[in-house]
């Protein structure tokens, strides 16, 4: 059994339910973000969602130069702040420098790990000696096996408060597939275990300029990982995903959420 990780009392792992990290990929304003983060939380609360609320203040690694990133540390870490404060619900969000770790972690209950710097040491001891929970999501690139090195990073900071996310592996170009073995390789490491159900069906660089993805098959995916066995699901949401500012094309529209939650913990509850 995987151990119990206790974020503001949303708890993952051991024999708790399954619960749901969500929110937009990127904070494109204040009152968007308000809005949908208000939203969740009352869909959390009428299901009985154990849930904490993502988005990030940059997204460091858009495939063009010119694509929109985020409003940036200062102003969306504020935005994040004004989100927690008034809902009382986790926050977790991308992290990117030791420098950000710092920063980021005066307000954020979970650090997030991004795929591509998953193997970034001083980040990730910085990360662990912040004290906070870490969400490690596991790079493209990498065996799920070979995340054992990456867990050791942290915990030789004394940090154990660890969690792992699948997002999919590369597989040719602009194509992910997500390997459902992973999951169990990487839960006998002994941490949560998250499954990422839209960047999973994300085309990297797929479109040109931008990736693309086909948010079709995240519900699919999401419910053979429950069936297999995860903690809790990330899944990035949009009121109308056609007019994200980053990845639209892979995210789950906000009005599906509710009856996709039904299967899942029908799933959960069986497993």
């Amino acid at each position: 059994m995987t151990k119990t990780i206790n974020v503001k009392g949303v708890k993952f792992g051991g024999k708790n339910p399954l619960a749901l990290i969500a929110g937009p990929c990127v904070i494109e304003s204040r009152d968007g973000c308000l809005e949908i983060a208000d939203k969740l939380v009352k869909l959390a609360k009428r299901m009985g969602i154990p849930f904490v609320f993502k988005a990030s203040y940059d997204k460091a690694n858009r495939t063009s130069i010119s694509s929109y990133r985020g409003p940036g540390i200062s102003k969306g870490l504020e935005i994040l702040a004004e989100i927690k404060q008034k809902h009382h619900v986790p926050i977790l969000t991308d992290v990117h420098s030791e420098a950000e770790v710092h920063i980021a972690s005066t307000v954020v209950d979970i650090l997030q790990i991004p795929a591509f710097l998953c193997r970034q040491t001083d980040m990730l001891t910085a990360a662990g000696e912040s004290g906070k929970v870490i969400n490690i999501k596991k790079g493209q690139f990498l065996a799920p096996g070979d995340m054992k090195n990456v867990v050791r990073k942290v915990e030789e900071t004394g940090n154990k408060k660890i969690m792992l996310t699948e997002r999919g592996a590369s597989f040719g170009y602009h194509t992910l597939v997500a390997d459902m073995r992973s999951l169990l390789i990487m839960r006998e490491m002994g941490y949560p275990i998250i499954f990422d159900a839209t960047h999973s069906v994300q085309s990297p660089g797929g479109q040109g300029d931008t990736s693309g993805g086909d948010g079709r098959f995240a519900p699919y995916l999401a419910k053979a990982a429950v069936a297999v066995g995860v903690d809790g699901l990330f899944i990035e949401t949009h009121l109308n995903p056609a007019k994200a500012l980053s990845d639209g094309p892979n995210m789950i529209p906000f009005s599906e959420l509710s009856n996709l939650w039904k299967k899942l913990d029908a799933i959960d509850k069986v497993k």
